[in-house]
């Protein structure tokens, strides 16, 4: 090692540099963070690494890899994106991180980024600037360009540097869409040139430095998109799907990103220029400070869930039916040994048919992980899990007596330490605790349908009789299966169905009053929720919406439109009759030819359905459901998916005044 890198040790607060077998390797280790995080030190540092391995002399390489167990980078550090106050700072931190990265790729030995573990957003930046990205093949290494869920988009140059290396139609909507790549697919995809398993990083990343292969490059035939007449048909094609998912008056980044290309194309130059532009004025919108605001909301719960409290290793769900099923699978999808237990052997035989085509969904063609999930989900038609697990999970229908006999045998059975929860969306824990010897053991957790896609996890609790620590290891078993926990007083319909069916309800009493369902569900989809009150009514089953209105109607005072009565006792249940306020065919919503039109006041019916979703989330604040408005809004994002560039419920009446 040469005296001028050794003394320079000490010079760098967030990284380091060595010389092994006359290659440098750069060491990312961010001072007090637990993961690497760009921030305006890391990149003046890493500018001034650059500017030192350009002077070495006897180097035929760089590495560039991490020192944090955690992962290679998380992306910026989001915590400063909250201190830019004005275009012209954004501006001074987006060119610096251009610079560095420019000085990475301009340097004349070959550059490697050897990433093990997540690498994401600049991170990902920097490591498209090297002329080499290996990584291993692990399925907790994840690589993504998510900018665009930060309401910006990449700013580093990673806008032209994966165009180049993957082509256009691989790139965008990686960028577009900001999802998690896994290591082989994105080897397939081309945007990494390597995936070894992880004994073979080092070898690999060294041997790639020093034999210098020919550098991953888009194909040719990617080049003839560039041309002005296709690249313009290309950008047609991207807005109309970007449209499908987002409106760009709600989400402006992915449509500046296509304007980006579209008048640039592939003119590096220009187009880092107007790549720092767009980004600088997008972090200004309102849109980008709430979904900053977002992303605090999804760790402040993902920070409730201490893995370390937990180690449970085998899940019993009892109750066949598709949630039970559902939450069985997501479970063996995690690693959890579980049993699934039934009356029904033709129950099970669904849950298990149900499951694996889940798990070959999910996992496409990766054979191990299928067959690992599927010898993970075990029927048990007599139960003998009970006496074994660490989790128990309750989750038939929603019959208060049935539920008690399940956990007087269950409380019988079950290990002293195992937590005894259940999955009612409706019933009190006190009413069906009451029938315990140690009620202080049972907590609930309600999952979202469906289980596969909706992230929260309500963890229902009874103030002064639930066990804090049964609460606390409840919150560690939702971090354990990937699911963002949430405590809840228990309460009539707990936070999210107590603010959601009030909401529906609006919804049906307005359609009832001759209001077209496709105009009612058009005025809430503008306003940027996911689905209408109506189409979500249908999907979750009129009966369900239904049962547990009454439960509301009787406990909190919310009014039952009088045609839901009758919808039901007809057989009109939504989704699963095929018919409700829609027709559906195989799952799917049959299209109306003729839409029927509606000439009344389309802001005064936006009016009425958002009033009635923020005043029931007011009330529930305000009956201490949830310990803050924070909490608040974190639920009802994850939970019913209401408008992410609003900044949730309580934002809203905050700004509104």
């Amino acid at each position: 090692m040469s005296n001028s890198i050794e003394n320079n040790k000490n010079t760098y607060k967030n990284l380091s540099l060595s010389v092994e077998n006359e290659l440098a390797w750069l060491t990312l280790d961010v001072k007090d963070e637990a993961a690497n995080v760009i921030n305006p030190d890391v990149v003046a540092e890493l500018s001034k690494a650059c500017d030192e391995v350009k002077a070495m002399s006897g180097i035929k390489g760089l590495i560039i890899h991490s020192g944090k167990p955690s992962g290679f980078i998380a992306g910026a550090d989001v915590k400063k994106f909250t201190e830019v106050t004005d275009t012209t700072q954004a501006l001074v931190f987006i060119h610096a991180g251009q610079a560095a990265c420019q000085k990475i790729e301009d340097l004349p030995i070959p550059t490697v980024a050897m990433v093990q573990g997540f690498c994401m957003g600049g991170g990902l930046e920097i490591a498209l600037s090297c002329d080499y990205i290996v990584t291993d093949d692990s399925p907790s290494t994840k690589l993504s360009l998510p900018e665009v869920k930060l309401g910006i988009h990449p700013g580093f140059g990673g806008t032209v540097r994966s165009i180049r290396r993957m082509g256009v139609l691989a790139a965008m909507p990686l960028m577009l869409t900001g999802r998690n790549v896994l290591p082989r697919q994105a080897k397939k995809m081309g945007l990494t040139d390597l995936c070894v398993p992880l004994r073979q990083l080092k070898a690999s990343a060294i041997q790639t430095a020093l034999r210098k292969p020919p550098k991953q490059q888009a194909p040719k035939s990617a080049m003839l998109l560039e041309a002005g007449p296709m690249r313009k048909l290309v950008t047609m094609q991207m807005r109309k799907q970007v449209a499908s998912k987002a409106k760009q008056e709600h989400y402006p980044a992915p449509y500046a990103l296509i304007n980006i290309w579209e008048m640039h194309g592939s003119k590096s130059n220009d187009m880092y220029a107007a790549e720092a532009e767009s980004v600088a004025q997008l972090a200004m919108t309102e849109t980008a400070q709430n979904l900053v605001r977002v992303f605090f909301l999804q760790n402040r719960l993902k920070a409730l869930g201490d893995k370390s409290l937990f180690s449970p290793k085998h899940v019993h769900v009892i109750g066949g039916g598709v949630m039970g099923g559902d939450i069985a699978a997501w479970c063996a999808m995690q690693g959890f040994k579980v049993t699934i237990q039934d009356l029904s052997q033709d129950a099970l035989g669904r849950v298990v048919g149900r499951a694996v085509k889940g798990f070959k969904r999910r996992y496409r063609k990766d054979k191990f992980r299928i067959m690992s999930a599927q010898d993970n989900l075990i029927p048990d038609i007599h139960g003998h899990g009970i006496s074994k697990a660490d989790v128990i999970i309750e989750a038939i229908f929603e019959n208060l007596e049935a539920k008690q006999t399940i956990f007087k045998d269950v409380e019988a059975k079950a290990k002293p330490d195992a937590i005894i929860a259940t999955n009612t969306s409706s019933i009190t824990l006190n009413e069906i605790a009451g029938v315990m010897k140690n009620p202080k053991r049972l907590v609930g957790l309600h999952f979202f349908n469906p289980v596969f896609k909706m992230p929260l996890l309500e963890i229902i609790y009874t103030p002064d009789k639930t066990d804090p620590k049964i609460i606390e290891l409840a919150q560690s078993f939702g971090a354990h299966i990937g699911k963002l926990p949430l405590p809840v007083k228990s309460s009539p319909g707990f936070l999210i169905n107590r603010i959601l069916m009030p909401y529906i309800l609006e919804g049906v009493t307005i359609h009832q009053e001759g209001v077209p369902a496709t105009v009612v569900d058009k005025v809430a989809v503008d306003y940027g929720m996911p689905m209408g009150p109506l189409e979500l009514a249908d999907t979750v089953g009129l009966d369900i919406c239904l049962h547990v209105g009454k439960i509301l109607a009787d406990k909190v005072g919310v009014t039952l439109p009088t045609t839901l009565d009758s919808e039901v006792e007809s057989g009109r249940l939504g989704k699963k009759s095929g018919q409700g306020f829609y027709n559906w065919k195989a799952d799917k919503k049959i299209k109306e030819k003729n839409a029927p039109k509606w000439g009344g006041d389309l802001d005064q019916l936006e009016k009425r359905l958002i009033d009635k979703f923020l005043n029931e989330s007011q009330k529930c604040l305000n009956e201490g459901l949830v310990e803050d408005a924070d909490l608040l809004d974190a639920g009802v994002i994850f939970g019913t998916g209401f408008a992410p560039f609003r900044g949730g419920p309580m934002n809203v009446i905050k700004n509104a005044g």
